[in-house]
């Protein structure tokens, strides 16, 4: 398995398994069986993806008697949605920047 450094969520993100594991952390801390039975993979396939995730820093996992509860990390996920709002802005920017060009062949104010 691939090992991922901290801000690679997007490329963690990518796989399907994980996407459906942040969504279900999402609604409620869950430990691995409750996932597993929620989702179309195994238990050990679950503990994988959560351990990918945890690298990644996405999750955290805290013990509750013999079972780890996992829970989304709101740091991990605030600094993808940081990335993405900036990805967001210069989107915007540029459609900005798009629409006030003149159209008529005039120069702009900042071409005369």
């Amino acid at each position: 398995m691939a090992t991922y450094q901290p801000g690679d969520g997007w490329d963690v993100l990518a796989d399907p398994s994980r996407r459906s594991i942040v969504t279900c952390l999402a609604e409620q801390p869950r430990a691995v069986g409750e996932l597993a039975d929620e989702l179309p993979i195994s238990r050990p396939a679950v503990s994988q993806h959560l351990k990918v995730l945890k690298d990644a820093g996405l999750v955290t996992d805290e013990a509750a008697g013999t079972r780890r509860v996992y829970r989304l990390n709101p740091a991990g996920v605030a600094a993808l949605r940081d990335q993405l709002d900036t990805f967001w802005n210069r989107a915007l920017r540029g459609y900005q920047d798009l629409i006030e060009q003149p159209t008529d062949g005039t120069p702009s104010k900042e071409q005369s």
